[in-house]
């Protein structure tokens, strides 16, 4: 068979049904999951009760793709199956691997022969189903073998190009996978802050949300997440009649993708102010009886919104789409970055491209990303770009007023007025950092530069 697919879960069951309607014949198996036989029923898919006999099912140089939980299970699933392979086999982690693990995992198979993948899936369920985008990296000898395997099952964008790349050596592929987690994280709770300004802060009703949220839909702002928020604010609650999200509770989970995006860039010395507020507010979000007995004993109440809700509405399209801008800017810096930290060799056009169907954060603004670094392909900064700089520059105005209403309301906007700090933080040619150096001098004889003079100095501050 062509194929084996260790782990049957949502994801591999999506993906097994995607290999075998493109043409390829799967072998399955699964440690816990017992699968409905009536799932493949007519299909080039047969599953197996043993690891062993699914590794003999397959022919030469097998690929087996791997769907468990990312952390110990995957070590666990390699140890399994390890037995059974062969020098030249090629084993792929399709699952949500923080990249160093990737790393480690490409190291210890090669000792044996074992080519190995690690590859970002991104998509969910009907992703996987229907075309996810794949971020490979790892042993560039496998990626060629399997290249045309993985372009038959990815997304196609609207130019019809396949929505897989090679990333890189390593862990890149899962390095991009988690810096698109935590771009996905900053999309999120851009657009969560600007559905709540309007509909808590100036009273607009989910029906007239979701019609706004389709009609930006069909401007700048289109996107996959823009266009599930609009359905989610129409569907009503089939037991109350009600608007289903507002029966939701307010505490949102994550997975530590966004975490890891977090904690990587402090450790290489990237800034992803958006990601950071975004991660914070659904750990804030978590403190749900914390925050009941915060809003009674520090005044929760907020303000009435008395302003003109159409100008509001016009207003929060344009910083909603400036702040997503800026976060995809900071993404793609920290991909920069992390570059020159682990030799990745990124191409971030390529990684744009990918993006641009299938995926989460699958928008039209990644058209414009991908002809920027084709354009210039050593571009530090996505702002820099004159399309991007001219539509950040030109909407300032409505993202001030967006953050200052929603601070006169009482609204918190945490990722919203983490974008527009870093903007005016990058732009700003002089910052209070002589200051800090200066205490850092003065209580611990760190030293600084001066302007005016070559060298490091240190002053008697008494």
């Amino acid at each position: 068979m062509n194929i084996g697919i260790l782990g049957l879960g949502v994801m591999g069951r999506s993906l097994a049904l995607n290999f075998e309607r493109n043409g390829y014949s799967v072998a399955g198996y699964d440690i816990h999951l017992k699968v409905e036989p009536s799932l493949f029923k007519d299909k080039n898919i047969k599953i197996f009760d043993s690891l062993e006999g699914l590794v003999a099912a397959l022919g030469k140089q097998r690929v087996i793709l791997m769907m468990v939980p990312a952390g110990k299970p995957v070590d666990k699933a390699i140890v399994s199956i390890k037995p059974y392979l062969e020098k030249g086999d090629i084993l792929i982690d399709g699952g949500n691997s923080f990249f160093v693990d990737t790393d480690r995992r490409i190291k210890h198979l090669d000792e044996d022969g074992v080519r190995f993948l690690g590859m970002g899936v991104s998509g969910g369920e009907q992703g996987a189903l229907r075309g996810p985008s794949l971020m490979p990296g790892g042993d560039a000898s496998a990626w060629e073998l399997v290249k045309p395997m993985l372009e038959s099952i990815s997304a196609k964008a609207e130019d019809g190009s396949p929505c897989v790349a090679w990333m890189g050596k390593g862990g890149a592929g899962h390095y991009v996978k988690m810096v698109h987690n935590g771009i996905e994280y900053g999309d999120m709770q851009l657009i969560a802050e600007v559905y709540d300004l309007l509909h808590r802060g100036a009273g607009i009703s989910n029906s007239e949300l979701a019609e706004i949220f389709g009609k930006w839909n069909d401007g700048d702002l289109k996107s996959y997440l823009i266009e599930i928020t609009s359905k989610i604010l129409w569907r009503l609650d089939e037991e109350t009649g009600e608007s289903l999200v507002d029966l939701i509770l307010d505490e949102a989970a994550q997975k530590g993708t966004g975490r890891w995006t977090s904690q990587n860039s402090l450790d290489i010395g990237a800034l992803v102010p958006t990601i950071y507020a975004a991660v914070e507010m659904r750990l804030m979000s978590r403190l749900k009886a914390e925050r009941v007995k915060a809003s009674q004993m520090l005044g929760g109440e907020m303000q009435k919104f008395s302003g003109d809700k159409e100008q509001l509405i016009n207003l929060a399209e344009k910083a909603l789409y400036v702040s997503k801008i800026t976060s995809y800017a900071q993404g793609f810096a920290l991909l920069k970055q992390a570059s020159k930290e682990y030799e990745f060799g990124f191409n971030y056009a390529d990684i744009a491209r990918i993006w641009r169907a299938g995926c989460i954060i699958r928008a039209s603004l990644l058209d414009d990303v991908a002809s920027a670094f084709e354009a210039e392909p050593e571009l530090s900064n996505l702002l820099l770009n004159e399309t991007f700089r001219n539509v950040v520059v030109e909407s300032q105005s409505a993202w001030r007023e967006v953050v200052k209403t929603a601070i006169d309301l009482g609204i918190p906007m945490m990722a919203t007025s983490a974008s527009l700090a870093y903007f005016d933080a990058y732009r700003s040619e002089r910052l209070p950092a002589n200051l800090i150096q200066a205490q850092r001098d003065f209580f611990g004889a760190h030293t600084y530069h001066r302007i005016d003079k070559i060298g490091s100095f240190h002053a008697k501050w008494e």
